[in-house]
């Protein structure tokens, strides 16, 4: 995230006026642009802390959509990217990782609910495996000790705390419309 309460988004489009539009749309949040796939991954080495959303077009000089996103997971930033293009969707969609596809055109309130819903879904990803790593120590904690001895332990009793301060954060934070939604959030945990 680029500053507190925005979230950092890399516009790559190779027409300026999009990449304009789209920057106006995200206004409240930070943005950086790319007009072609290599400047897209040259902002990504020097920003890469900086960037949670890649909207992504699909065709473009230098390097394709595709060959950005394949770039993306192989060098493994922590981003997520949504394929914001022209092309409708056929069977070559199947082997990209992508974490949401759209097809232009596009408006306003579609590309800023793409954003936050790509933004909450790894928050939502990252919250989830700490939760898993605490319920884990608890249960190892379990096995090895007697319930009395977990209880007079202030360091147990603050992680049974913990716990159900975090399950009751996933609880309402994420709400799942269909099982695309949720398979999108199984893939970010993965």
């Amino acid at each position: 995230m680029t500053t507190a309460g925005t979230i950092g988004v890399l516009i790559v489009d190779d027409e300026p006026e999009v990449t304009i539009l789209y920057e106006k749309w995200l206004s409240d949040h930070g943005t950086y642009v790319a007009h072609d796939g290599t400047e897209a991954l040259s902002i990504l080495d020097e920003r890469a802390t900086e960037i949670d959303v890649v909207l992504l077009d699909r065709k473009m000089p230098t390097l394709s959509g595709p060959e950005v996103l394949e770039r993306i997971r192989i060098d493994g930033y922590d981003c997520r990217v949504a394929m914001i293009t022209a092309v409708a969707p056929s069977y070559d969609i199947i082997d990209m990782k992508f974490d949401e596809y759209v097809t232009k055109p596009v408006d306003r309130s579609s590309l800023q609910g793409t954003v936050e819903s790509l933004y909450n879904r790894a928050e939502y990803a990252e919250t989830l495996t700490h939760y898993y790593s605490l319920v884990s120590t608890h249960a190892n904690l379990l096995a090895e000790y007697s319930p009395d001895e977990l209880q007079e332990n202030d360091e147990f009793v603050s992680l049974e705390a913990e716990i159900d301060d975090v399950r009751r954060t996933l609880d309402s934070s994420l709400e799942v419309n269909d099982h695309r939604e949720f398979q999108h959030t199984l893939r970010e945990i993965q």
